[in-house]
């Protein structure tokens, strides 16, 4: 591969790796309709690639939110055991599925998802006083107290987002944050670092799948995740600067953006 093609994947996969550690989305949103549309790959060869470099940004991200103790690990295992199970089954759905179907299904899990957020007020979580939990805010430097709520609910539906992960290579953390953050009352901060510490483990199990079926193409993987790890480390940094308002507001608009090319690219117009 020319020299050229490998500097565009590390620029992809950089500004990926920001976007994927400073929301908790893995940056698939961002890898998935660049190597589709300009690259040419099908959406299950792209979602292999995808789910690499998504490890690679959790390593990046989740290395410093743990320092800074952002991360409620416990929560990330425990929501783990059924995400995993979950991207397992959509690898072998994302074989079998023709490529706008998986797009078509992307699309509209994106957008209710945002709809959701922007338009549910309960989801302005602010902590309690005497919660269980704990983390430290990087903006303000206070430290905030939570309760989880709806384990059974948050457990159960994680499946979907392990699923989702492997049938689009986004790393589930689109549907991990908000059912940590609408369903378990999760304050929004904990919630993303908590997703980008969990990517990593749905990614990899998924990606062993693809790795075993064939479907990995080893170089640009590298390279994008290359890009995603150094994307993962500036982006996490990059979160002490936002509060929990301006970052729920920024997700929904993004997840929104890209539900709509993805769309596009569905129908055959990107």
């Amino acid at each position: 591969m020319e020299p050229i093609l490998l500097l565009s994947l590390i620029i992809i996969g950089l500004l990926a790796g920001v976007l994927g550690a400073l929301f908790g989305i893995g940056g698939g949103i961002i890898i998935i309709p660049m190597l589709t549309i300009f690259y040419g790959m099908s959406a299950a060869d792209a979602a292999a690639v995808s789910l690499i470099g998504i490890v690679a940004t959790s390593v990046g991200g989740t290395l410093y939110y743990m320092e800074n103790k952002v991360t409620n690990i416990r929560l990330g295992l425990l929501l783990e055991i059924s995400t995993v199970i979950g991207s397992m089954i959509g690898v072998f759905l994302a074989l079998a599925l023709e490529s706008w179907i998986i797009m078509l299904v992307f699309s509209a899990v994106l957008t209710l998802t945002a709809i959701k957020m922007l338009l549910n007020p309960s989801m302005d979580v602010t902590g309690t006083e005497d919660g269980e939990f704990s983390y430290n805010d990087l903006k303000t430097g206070e430290t905030i107290r939570y309760d989880i709520e709806h384990k059974g609910i948050g457990f159960s539906s994680c499946v979907l987002a392990g699923i989702i992960s492997s049938l689009t290579g986004v790393g589930g953390g689109l549907i991990k944050v908000p059912i940590m953050n609408m369903v378990m009352k999760v304050p929004m901060k904990a919630a993303t670092a908590t997703s980008s510490y969990m990517i990593g483990i749905t990614a990899f199990s998924g990606s062993i799948l693809y790795f075993l079926s064939g479907h990995v193409d080893l170089e640009m993987a590298a390279f994008v995740a290359i890009g995603t790890f150094l994307g993962a480390v500036i982006g996490s940094r990059l979160s002490r600067r936002f509060d929990s308002s301006s970052m729920k507001k920024y997700f929904s608009i993004l997840v929104l953006a890209i539900a709509f090319v993805m769309v596009l690219q569905a129908g055959g117009i990107l």
